[in-house]
């Protein structure tokens, strides 16, 4: 990050030109901080918490603050994702509701609008699918097929969008998108050759296939006409993967189309590559594709990148490549982004490390969540904010032992309370599994969950941190303390114990068995053959077996899962670990559970037919279970009746239940929120029962 004395006072980089008006039609952005849609796993069961949330990004500083897809019709029903709904009017008071609150702070509301078509297998509403060519649903397995519009559907298409359009009005939106992009919608299966077999007018010639979209903006431009600005939304060909329409196709269409959306969204291929993780992708990768878009049209033009760099920022607008800067994961991981960007405190910035954990609350139809922000999704159920949290109900002083991601987020979160914290790391570092795990391959911008809680503690006066710190029960005890939360992690097992082994796997006394915390400490098989045995299904099986075939091993990856790292499959990285699982050399076997650990193999068994068969393996890594190192806990309230200024111990982080960092750093925030509390706010909205 550039200084930011020298850049507020003569100046290495100026960032006015983020903070510049914008008009978008009718209507003005305040600046160019684009929150573009994004799905959230709330929608319409959970509109008030969705409402909270969006309105946190406008009080953040976001000039334009969208919903996610909004279905237009029950025919548009994609169960089991849970979106928002505008089926009748009946939807307009909740979405009306999230409209309200990003007014509330001087944003504008956008909402998408989107019929899903070939996307939707109706499963609620059990109406049968319809696209534009009769053929299976897309994006799911779903055995159900679509059947081919007539001319009548076509029209009451168009009707059902102009219903949609009135209702947005009607509560209030400022922005209406016509959506065509991520191969979600309608109007994008019209466009693209692969699912429009038509020969009608709607088929055939790119100009044909483009006539709906283009109807439908005429349609929404003519309703909207001095209400609210129209966006259109589209899939561009030319990047990584092609969408709907190759590149000079997607020209040809802008061209076409330029005059009648009042703002373009460029999207850079499907949803997979569009909130490409960092894994397997640099912040601003999308731009290869959008670059040189913005001149075939006056209108102004939002698109993504993971930006959290106000440089890169500002090149964007500079360079003629976008007008706004679009986002949907950093203004989740930091909702104050644009804020802290116009004050200069570009330190503070909660940057997005781009681990999709946010997407899996869609795909898990869970409440969104965030690695770097526990406050995502927690704005109005338990009144959590990014930014603020309540002061301190008493003179405690807490003690946290351990700085991993739970103990790091409490205690930072326990002095911006007021408290006075001591934190205890047994290493000469902080960040605990996040260090160690930001040195694998691809992970490095995990780091940004340490340094920016090691920012803010150097910030506060009231938490002292002490490294090489190795806390005992008698040492707690000594010294006084009213609180002490027991952050110390998890160790992963070494005895096979998982959830296809509850009771754990006979291993020969001669075999080399090693756990992940052996290969991050440094510990390397001692022959050329190693089985990474994954029955975690997360990202580190893989991630280990690619660092092990990257140092020369003979690497073989057995799960009893069908895919490797199924459970990625919810932050769409499943298809892109299995190919550079592959191109990295490494041989895979799924559906084979371990059976024993011998000196030299690891003996599995087909999960269908039980077949076994043995693999080769000077060493066996074991991706398993986690067992969570709490002793210091049992040992404190094993002492409990030597307490006397000590009021509280508890486990928190993995050190009480092992999950993902992003559960770690929530639990950390949990901690925090709730010391001293008497009256823990868990609302949840209540449905209304029909006559």
């Amino acid at each position: 990050m550039p200084d930011r004395a020298a850049m507020w006072h003569g100046g290495v980089v100026a960032y006015d030109v983020l903070f510049e008006p914008v008009p978008i039609g009718p209507v003005v952005a305040r600046n160019r901080f684009f929150q573009v849609p994004h799905c959230n796993g709330m929608g319409y069961r959970d509109p008030s918490a969705e409402a909270a949330m969006r309105g946190v990004k406008a009080e953040g500083g976001w000039a334009v603050v969208c919903t996610e897809e909004t279905e237009i019709d029950p025919s548009s029903d994609i169960t089991p994702s849970i979106e928002l709904r505008l089926w009748d009017d009946r939807d307009v008071p909740a979405v009306g509701r999230i409209a309200d609150r990003i007014h509330e702070h001087g944003a504008l509301a956008g909402i998408e609008l989107v019929h899903n078509g070939l996307h939707a297998a109706n499963l609620t509403s059990r109406i049968p699918p319809m696209g534009p060519s009769a053929l299976p649903v897309v994006g799911s397995n779903h055995p159900v097929q679509a059947r081919a519009m007539t001319l009548a559907d076509i029209a009451a298409l168009r009707e059902m969008h102009r219903a949609a359009v009135r209702r947005a009005l009607s509560a209030g939106y400022d922005l209406v998108y016509v959506y065509a992009a991520h191969g979600y919608g309608m109007l994008e299966h019209f466009l693209s050759s692969q699912h429009n077999h038509r020969s009608d007018e709607y088929g055939g010639s790119l100009w044909n296939r483009a006539r709906l979209l283009r109807e439908v903006l005429s349609d929404t431009r003519e309703l909207c006409a001095g209400k609210a600005a129209v966006a259109c939304r589209l899939g561009v060909g030319g990047g990584a993967e092609e969408t709907a329409l190759s590149a000079a196709e997607t020209r040809e269409v802008v061209h076409s189309l330029r005059d009648l959306p009042d703002l373009w969204d460029f999207v850079a291929g499907p949803w997979s590559l569009d909130s490409n993780t960092s894994r397997f992708g640099p912040e601003g990768e999308q731009e290869s594709a959008v670059r040189g878009l913005k001149s075939l049209t006056d209108k102004p033009v939002v698109g993504v990148g993971r930006f959290t760099s106000p440089d890169a920022m500002v090149r964007q607008i500079r360079e003629g490549t976008l007008d706004f800067i679009g986002a949907a994961r950093p203004s989740i991981a930091d909702p104050f982004l644009p804020a802290k960007i116009r004050d200069g405190r570009l330190d503070e910035i909660r940057e997005c490390i781009g681990c999709n954990i946010c997407v899996s609350g869609d795909h898990t139809q869970s409440p969104i969540r965030c690695t770097q922000n526990p406050s995502m999704g927690e704005e109005w159920r338990r009144g959590w904010h990014p930014e603020r949290i309540r002061a301190a109900d008493s003179d405690a002083s807490v003690l946290v032992v351990g700085a991993g991601p739970a103990g790091l987020e409490a205690a930072m979160s326990l002095g911006r309370r007021g408290y006075r914290v001591t934190l205890t790391e047994r290493s000469r570092v902080l960040g605990g599994r996040v260090r160690r795990e930001s040195l694998l391959p691809g992970l490095a911008a995990w780091i940004r969950v340490v340094d920016y809680r090691e920012m803010v503690l150097a910030k506060l006066d009231g938490v002292d941190v002490y490294f090489e710190s190795t806390m005992t029960a008698d040492d707690v005890l000594e010294h006084g303390f009213s609180h002490v939360a027991v952050a110390t992690g998890s160790r992963w097992r070494a005895d096979g114990v998982g959830r296809a082994h509850p009771l754990g796997l006979p291993i020969d006394a001669g075999a080399q068995v090693l756990t992940p915390d052996d290969i991050m400490s440094g510990s390397r098989p001692r022959g050329r053959q190693v089985v990474v045995y994954d029955d975690d299904h997360f990202y580190l099986g893989a991630v280990l077996a690619e660092l092990l075939a990257r140092e020369g091993f003979a690497v073989e990856l057995v799960t009893p899962a069908p895919s490797v790292s199924e459970w990625t499959a919810n932050t769409m990285e499943l298809p892109k670990i299995r190919r550079r699982v592959l191109e990295a050399g490494i041989t895979v076997h799924t559906d084979r559970a371990a059976v024993s650990v011998a000196a030299e193999s690891l003996r599995t068994a087909c999960v269908f037919t039980g077949s076994q068969r043995d693999h080769p393996a000077s060493a066996v890594v074991l991706v398993t279970a986690r067992a969570p190192v709490d002793q210091l806990c049992q040992d404190l309230v094993a002492r409990q009746a030597e307490w006397s200024d000590l009021r509280s111990v508890r486990a928190i982080g993995d050190a009480f239940a092992p999950g993902t960092i992003a559960a770690a750093v929530w639990a950390g925030r949990e901690y925090a929120e709730t010391l001293d509390a008497t009256d823990v706010p868990f609302r949840r909205e209540i449905t209304a029962l029909g006559s």
